[in-house]
């Protein structure tokens, strides 16, 4: 996939490093995400992914390494200044995540409520919500419950929900797990239609080879704890290394 990207990185992690005991996870994994980018991460279960991306937002310590978002280093930052930067990055979260309790109206606008700051206080939060709701193609569905969702539909609210920040950066996390081949290329779709709309920089985790083949400006390979090789989709499919064959199998 191409897309229209600069060399401007919004995401620098630099040697970082992250262990439970004597389980090393992540032993001086890099990467830089650059604006504009689609950047995927692969990796087998239990690699780390999710060890780096709760780093990278704040909710892991990391051992030592530094993290920069948006120029700004988070392992230095305080508490409100961390809440600030979580504003700009969006996170689909791999079950959704929606709350059972609210209406999809409801759900899009909990963000609105929690981060004040971003937008000013707002009395009617129909446009946004609208919006949101309009870029997924589901805006007939503001009223609906979360059990009156498809699994589809389901992650199409939660991506408007991230959305409705209108966040500088988007964390997917295994974007088509659990979904039927046509629903999981119809979520592709939609992402590449965000990254296009939005100008979003996108980190995308995910096992699913095809999504990585059809959405990816570049590719990394978490093995080892470290990145352990990266390139485009192309490159990397076609490499004659055993460890990186293994992924596209």
């Amino acid at each position: 996939m191409e897309a229209s990207t600069s060399n401007n990185p919004v995401i620098k992690i630099k040697n970082l490093m992250k262990s439970y005991g004597d389980n090393n996870v992540l032993n001086g994994f890099n990467m830089e995400l650059y604006e504009g980018e689609n950047l995927v991460i692969m990796g087998k279960s239990g690699s780390g992914k999710s060890v780096m991306i709760k780093c990278l937002i704040g909710l892991e310590e990391v051992d030592s390494g530094s993290i920069e978002i948006m120029g700004k280093d988070i392992v230095k930052l305080e508490r409100d200044e961390m809440d600030e930067i979580r504003t700009e990055i969006g996170f689909l979260f791999q079950g959704s995540a929606l709350y059972d309790s609210m209406s999809v109206r409801e759900n899009l606008e909990f963000p609105l409520r929690r981060h004040p700051k971003k937008f000013g206080i707002i009395e009617d939060t129909t446009p946004l919500v609208t919006e949101a709701l309009q870029s997924v193609g589901l805006e007939d569905a503001i009223n609906l419950m979360p059990s009156e969702l498809s699994g589809g539909m389901k992650r199409r609210i939660a991506l408007a929900r991230t959305l409705i920040l209108q966040p500088k950066i988007i964390l997917y996390d295994e974007p088509t797990t659990g979904l039927d081949p046509i629903t999981s290329k119809e979520i592709i779709m939609l992402m590449q239609s965000v990254q296009k709309k939005y100008k979003t920089s996108s980190l995308i985790i995910t096992h699913d080879v095809d999504c990585a083949r059809v959405i990816a400006n570049r590719m990394i390979l978490l093995i080892d704890g470290i990145n352990y090789i990266e390139g485009t989709f192309q490159e990397l499919s076609s490499s004659k290394d055993a460890k990186v064959q293994a992924f596209f199998k």
